[in-house]
């Protein structure tokens, strides 16, 4: 398991884009994988459990992967985030 903090720079925090880009590159790998908000853990695969957490611009959040590809999948999860979730 591995897990890092990072800040959503994004103008409008995690909506229904971001949060449907992220769960669509988190499906990809198959390790486990959750976001952790103001001391809610969810599963990222599951954009419900994304868009209840309801992640602000500014706010850092917590991923954390496990399985086999887990250090791959926090990698790439990270530079979506530092990228804005290409949104803008």
């Amino acid at each position: 398991m591995v897990k890092e903090k990072v800040v959503v720079l994004n103008e409008h925090g995690i909506h229904t884009r971001p949060a449907t880009a992220f769960v669509t590159l988190a499906g990809q790998f198959d390790s486990e994988i959750f976001i952790t908000y103001q001391g809610k853990r969810v599963n990222a695969k599951s954009i419900l459990g994304l868009l209840v957490l309801a992640i602000e611009p500014g706010a850092e959040i917590e991923i954390e992967t496990d399985g086999s590809d887990e250090k791959e999948a926090l990698e790439e999860l990270i530079e979506l985030v530092n990228n804005k979730f290409g949104t803008e």
